[in-house]
């Protein structure tokens, strides 16, 4: 039986990072990793644990390229793409999900380039 810890945060200079670690009550073994991005398994992980966190958009911007050019930076995502479009179109429409530091490293790149976004924890259904 192991017990598991993980977060992830928005550092201060703007990048994510993961830590994780695991603990075997049994044996005593211990595990830590850490990093940029995290590996889907963790990601998910700490979805389910802290739950997801949408990115809002309270005032519209001018036009769609802005969004496209903070997703482009921050993403790295192709603007010529389908999903650069359907991306931008997502978070347009307040559909655009993550966890709460994803959500808000979006949102405060976007406040940089003028345009009101806030990343909201998703109430728990029920």
């Amino acid at each position: 039986m192991t017990d598991h810890h993980g977060v992830q945060t928005l550092l201060p200079d703007g990048r994510l990072r993961w830590d994780v670690e695991s603990t075997c009550a049994a044996c005593g073994s211990a595990f830590a990793a850490c990093g940029g991005e995290p590996p889907g398994e963790r990601r998910d992980q700490m979805l389910a644990a802290h739950g997801p966190a949408k990115l809002r958009i309270r005032t519209p911007p001018p036009t769609a390229a802005v969004i496209m050019r903070v997703l482009r930076a921050t993403l790295g995502v192709d603007l010529a793409s389908a999903s650069a479009r359907a991306l931008s179109r997502r978070v347009l429409d307040g559909d655009c999900w993550g966890t709460l530091p994803e959500t808000e490293l979006l949102a405060r790149r976007l406040r940089a380039s003028g345009i009101d976004a806030v990343a909201e924890r998703i109430p728990a259904a029920g």
